[in-house]
């Protein structure tokens, strides 16, 4: 399934790359038939792999006539970078999330291997002082690390 699942994102990122306004539109049936496989495989791969924290926006119809549409996010300022992190984040974020979406900053090279290190050292410290000091919840400390994510996300973005 894994290496299924490889195929479908490389062929993608292929029509991708060859698509010049920078989206592609296809059908989730369509994917399915060429890769002999069921179109939940196509919807996980999309899930999975064309994430808005990966850089896409994918917009999905469906039924008879259903698309998808894969749109490649490029941020041309650095307000518009720092608002799409925001968003990302939210009002709160869990530590498996924080790190997953860090680690994908760095895939994508927005951050360096560095400062994502650096950024997972201070969440969990910032994170580890909190819960000595003040006891606070489960909630509270998603709350504090989202807070805490943005402000330093944005003060890369902004460098």
């Amino acid at each position: 399934m894994a290496s299924l699942t490889r195929e479908i994102e490389k062929y993608i990122e292929q029509l991708l790359e060859a698509a010049e306004a920078g989206d592609i539109s296809l059908s989730r049936k369509g994917l399915a038939e060429h890769f002999d496989c069921v179109p939940s495989q196509i919807n996980y791969v999309l899930r999975s792999r064309f994430a808005p924290e990966n850089g896409f926006l994918v917009e999905s119809q469906r039924g008879g006539h259903g698309y998808i549409r894969i749109l490649r996010l490029d941020f041309s300022t650095n307000e518009e970078k720092v608002e799409h992190l925001e968003s990302l984040i939210g009002g709160k974020i869990s530590e498996t999330d924080a790190r997953r979406l860090l680690l994908n900053l760095q895939n994508r090279n927005l951050i360096s291997l560095r400062e994502r290190l650096l950024i997972e050292v201070a969440l969990r410290d910032q994170e580890e002082k909190a819960r000595d000091l003040f006891e606070i919840s489960i909630y509270k400390r998603d709350v504090l690390r989202a807070d805490t994510l943005k402000r330093l996300l944005t003060s890369l973005a902004l460098v």
